[in-house]
């Protein structure tokens, strides 16, 4: 399908979960301000409709300003961004909330994630924190991320607020399907980052043959799998090239023969793996 194409691929077509577009434009490593504004711009004029971004990531008013540069209401767009592990004691978590609404440019928030259940994480304490900020309309959904399977359970017994989603490191290479069953018997979504393993979907001849067969990229076939997988990916992207092939994913139906050929790949790739990870 050629850009022209792509255009067709309207934002409604985009299947969505519980009210989350389930392809979103990731912005992790985007620290050109200038560039990151672009790609934003890029991203929701090609039909993205869900733009994630992280405290940690400093690309915050970048990526205002890229929401504020295109033509798309602010409330077509699901915007999330995390609190990053320094800042989730009660009172940091209110302080730093409000400044990451500030340095985005909007209102509100549709989704506010821990980024990581370390550092000054406390269950009770933190939550209840996110619980205030729903209350107050500020946040429209509670987000976890890198959350293990007894963790989400514990935080959707403690929180107030609906917590929509789980963000978690999620490809062919690393499909954790224990995390994504914990997480569809806690009610939680499940939201894939780096979920074309940094490139490594490239390298493996399973999606090879499958991407070869459908005439698209293997970007497009990591992604296909994961919708058919019921998560939402969320891939990072800076070209326009790229951000259109992504996007184009969302036209891309893999059959039973396509999906059993990738759950088939035995090969285990952990891309991101901190030393304060909760599984470390």
């Amino acid at each position: 399908m050629g850009t022209e194409d792509a255009e067709t691929v309207a934002p409604g077509t985009c299947p969505t979960a519980n009210g989350m577009p389930m392809l979103g434009f990731g912005t992790w490593q985007h620290d050109d301000p200038d560039q990151c504004v672009e790609s934003v711009r890029a991203a929701l004029e090609a039909g993205y409709r869900h733009i994630d971004t992280a405290q940690a990531y400093e690309n915050e008013a970048a990526v205002g300003e890229g929401i504020a540069a295109a033509d798309v209401d602010r409330d077509e767009i699901f915007l999330a961004t995390k609190v990053w592990r320094s800042n989730l004691a009660h009172d940091d978590v209110l302080e730093t909330a409000r400044e990451s609404i500030d340095r985005l440019g909007v209102d509100y928030l549709d989704m506010l994630y821990i980024h990581w259940p370390t550092g000054t994480y406390d269950a009770e304490g933190t939550l209840s924190a996110f619980s205030e900020l729903y209350d107050e309309g500020l946040i429209e959904n509670v987000g976890i991320s890198n959350f293990l399977p007894e963790q989400v359970q514990e935080a959707v017994d403690i929180c107030d607020a609906p917590i929509l989603a789980n963000q978690v490191e999620l490809h062919p290479l690393l499909p954790q399907p224990d995390l994504r069953e914990a997480c569809e018997n806690a009610g939680v979504e499940v939201v894939a980052y780096s979920p074309i393993a940094r490139g490594e979907v490239f390298t493996q001849p399973e999606i090879q043959e499958v991407a070869e067969k459908h005439g698209v990229s293997e970007a497009q076939v990591s992604l296909a799998w994961l919708r058919e997988k019921g998560v939402t990916a969320i891939p990072k992207a800076t070209g326009e090239d790229h951000i259109r092939d992504n996007w184009e994913s969302l036209t891309l139906e893999l059959d039973r023969e396509d999906i059993n050929k990738i759950d088939s790949i035995d090969e285990t790739d952990r891309q991101v793996d901190p030393s304060f990870a909760p599984w470390n």
